[in-house]
């Protein structure tokens, strides 16, 4: 995207630095990154990466000022999971976008997905770092968005998680967080925030307070939970946690639960419904529309090309399956057919949504070729603050799927970050 900036580190690059960095990830998270890491940055204008920051808080916005919006998508929660004490606004917040070329050719910014749940927002700060520091990034480049410097990005992030409680009251839940692949993130945040990371199925309900086991396995009590526990995980795993998710519980979430669903892949097809389509937001449709309601006609006013018939062999190669409520790309189907659509039972047909596929245009030059990234901007909304985009991470590929998983055994693709230049025009 900046060429001087692109052909100065590829000239530069040896992989005793790529040695280096991995070693500096593992000396400051603590254990070894399981997931892979990119060899490389990449290096944007910083008026995309201000677009791509403005076209999420905007879209979240509009979500949460459309009443039967909200509605909608709050009879869409699976049962056993509207969780009491809804706050006014999410904690935390991503936006993926994909860079694709427009009707004039230019690149240009599309959503990919946007969800209100926490992503890795310690460990991605400890991976732009070590990029600068391994490569000898100078200060002129940014990665902190919002007119944040370092210290005031951990600040904010503090701000978020604690709220206005010590931090031995405040805890990191997941599911067996030990061996998630995201530990580095928990381990870092627990670092920086002096937070304990505690399994969910662990928490101990005594009156209307919960509680968890500290080190010397004294029961402490939680005031506010940094929830990481992601709900279609809880559910696809049975997990029967030992406290009833929809109590009103005396205690806050860092991260309300009900924000999962309510900003998801669920908001889709309301953003790119007209007359409210954002141009930034690929046309889709709820998979019940389109086999039976107007989501073909939808998609055809949108200009999406679809096949004159519609047998039990077509296949639909501008569009994307995806089930609203899933993490890290799980069960999205390339290349639909009718037959596959049409053995979801109609009563599920409502959780899965149809999505014009959108073409990632490789832009990064890497001795094994061009290569594409997916560019997610992490936001941050602490009690009584304002939403600020915060830092933006990236995922290098070059296959179908862009998540980490999807690009194994490949160099020069996986985990990475953006750095800006405020003079680059692109």
């Amino acid at each position: 995207m900046i060429p001087a900036l692109r052909s100065d580190f590829n000239g530069r690059f040896t992989p005793n630095q790529y040695a280096s960095l991995l070693a500096l990830l593992e000396e400051r998270c603590g254990l070894r990154v399981e997931f892979r890491i990119a060899e490389t940055p990449i290096f944007l204008p910083e008026a995309l990466l201000n677009e791509m920051a403005a076209d999420g808080a905007e879209l979240a916005r509009a979500l949460m000022a459309n009443a039967a919006y909200l509605g909608a998508a709050r009879k869409a929660i699976p049962a056993g999971y509207l969780v009491a004490g809804e706050t006014a606004h999410p904690n935390f917040l991503t936006a993926d976008f994909a860079l694709v070329r427009d009707a004039q050719g230019t690149l240009a910014p599309r959503l990919v997905e946007i969800q209100a749940f926490p992503s890795v927002f310690a460990y991605q700060a400890v991976l732009s770092d070590a990029y600068r520091q391994t490569f000898g990034l100078g200060p002129a480049l940014g990665t902190f968005l919002g007119g944040l410097s370092e210290s005031e990005y951990w600040k904010l992030l503090g701000r978020t998680v604690l709220g206005a409680h010590d931090p031995q009251n405040v805890i990191l839940t997941e599911i067996d967080p030990q061996h998630q692949k995201t530990r580095p993130d928990f381990e870092v945040t627990a670092q920086r925030l002096g937070i304990a990371v505690v399994d969910i199925r662990s928490l101990e309900p005594v009156g209307n307070k919960l509680h968890y086991r500290d080190a010397a396995g004294r029961l402490v009590p939680v005031h506010r939970i940094y929830n990481r526990a992601i709900a279609d995980e809880l559910i696809a795993r049975d997990v029967r946690l030992p406290f009833d998710l929809t109590h009103p519980w005396d205690v806050e979430w860092a991260g309300h639960p009900n924000w999962y669903f309510l900003i998801s892949k669920f908001s889709i097809p309301w953003l790119s419904r007209p007359p409210a389509a954002h141009p930034v937001v690929p046309p889709a449709v709820f998979l019940s529309d389109f086999l039976d309601g107007a989501g073909r006609g939808d998609f055809a006013a949108a200009g999406v090309p679809l096949p004159e018939s519609a047998g039990p062999e077509t296949v639909y190669p501008d569009l994307l399956l995806k089930p609203l409520f899933s993490f890290a790309g799980k069960g999205i189907q390339f290349d639909p057919t009718q037959a596959q659509l049409e053995a979801i039972p109609a009563s599920r047909r409502g959780d899965f949504l149809l999505q014009q596929r959108m073409t990632f245009v490789p832009t990064i030059e890497t001795p094994h070729g061009l290569t594409q990234a997916e560019i997610r901007i992490l936001y941050l909304w602490p009690d009584g603050g304002e939403l600020t985009p915060a830092l933006p991470l990236v995922r290098l590929g070059r296959g179908k799927m862009m998540g980490v998983d999807h690009n194994k055994n490949q160099e020069w693709v996986g985990a990475s970050a953006a750095f800006f230049s405020p003079e680059a025009a692109g």
